[in-house]
């Protein structure tokens, strides 16, 4: 799989962009993934903050991530109801499809060519057996904004946090 994404950022979003990230605890099937393009689609038409447009996106990269952008350096930013609007969709996903896209102890990484989910508690496990090692793709699904997306969401392992967690990656 080709885990080039840039592509698939808008060039005409400030650096500042605002991003959230949803990692689903399983891949998308081409059906489900076709579905939730059009549920967001129709959300970005509709979304708003304060009465006014969102300079937003949203798209589902590696049939398994959902991504929102919202430009806050036009008109009147993002608020906190604009915010939690995106989270109902991301709910929708999770309830139509019986997906888990808010758990934040499943880690996400690239082996053997393809998004690997895994939960954190088993992530000793995977090191100490060599299926994670320093060099994997970790998906770092705390980024917030475009240039971060750009730069830090795929990165080694030893470079995210995760390496300050575990310390056989200290001398890897």
């Amino acid at each position: 799989m080709d885990f080039e994404y840039s592509q698939y950022v808008p060039e005409d979003f400030h650096a500042s962009s605002k991003v959230w990230i949803y990692q689903s605890n399983r891949l998308f099937t081409i059906g489900e993934a076709l579905q939730i393009e059009d549920l967001l689609k129709q959300f970005l038409a509709e979304w708003k903050t304060h009465g006014e447009p969102v300079k937003g996106y949203a798209n589902l990269l590696f049939g398994q991530f959902i991504v929102f952008m919202a430009d806050i350096t036009t008109g009147g930013g993002v608020s906190g109801c604009s915010t939690d609007s995106s989270v109902r969709v991301v709910k929708e996903v999770e309830k139509l499809f019986g997906v888990d896209m808010f758990n934040r102890q499943n880690l996400a990484f690239v082996v053997k060519e393809k998004v690997q989910v895994l939960p954190m508690a088993q992530l000793n496990y995977a090191i100490e057996n060599r299926f994670i090692e320093a060099h994997t793709t970790y998906f770092n699904n705390l980024v917030s904004t475009k240039e971060e997306w750009l730069h830090q969401w795929l990165k080694p392992v030893k470079e995210s946090w995760l390496s300050t967690k575990i310390p056989a990656l200290q001398t890897a």
